[in-house]
């Protein structure tokens, strides 16, 4: 599917270039459906005033939707959280000893009115994290919801696929 626009409505953020063997597939869901997005490298920790900055002014400049890739303290989503009424997406990462446990941990357990939505560890998360926001610009975009429908039967078509050929088979 072609890009609507050259401009990005998702800003796709992760706190070091090690994560993006991960978070490219969030690029991958989002360039399918033809939804141009940008990628930064930015830090909760090493960058806070870029990272404040990008998060202040990602709505101004057509950004709908945030999305943060990081491990360990896991806290970039958060930030941007904090500095944007964007809907925020944490995908948390396995960057540490404790496999992405502690990144799921900080990513999940935010503060009252400061809300983030966590998927998963690792590459579904980050996969997801592309789907959910497809779902979310989807609410004010026929074609992508209708590319979202598609998505899902083919989903389902696998499925019922794999079914029939389990059914074929004495197991």
């Amino acid at each position: 599917m072609k890009s609507r626009s050259d401009k990005p409505i998702v800003g796709i953020l992760m706190g070091s270039d090690s994560d993006l063997p991960v978070m490219e597939e969030t690029a991958k869901v989002l360039a399918e459906a033809g939804v141009a997005h940008e990628s930064r490298v930015l830090s909760a920790h090493r960058a806070p005033e870029e990272t404040a900055r990008y998060a202040k002014e990602a709505a101004g400049r057509g950004i709908k939707v945030l999305i943060a890739g990081a491990g360990g303290a896991a806290h970039l989503a958060g930030v941007l959280a904090a500095h944007s009424t964007l809907p925020v997406i944490g995908v948390p990462l396995d960057a540490t000893f404790f496999q992405g446990v502690d990144s799921y941990l900080s990513t999940l357990q935010m503060p009252p009115g400061v809300p983030v939505a966590c998927v998963s560890i690792g590459k579904w998360g980050a996969r997801n994290a592309g789907i959910l926001a497809l779902q979310i610009l989807a609410l004010s975009d026929r074609k992508l919801a209708s590319h979202l429908k598609k998505f899902k039967s083919k989903l389902r078509q696998g499925v019922l696929e794999k079914d029939r050929q389990l059914q074929g088979r004495k197991v």
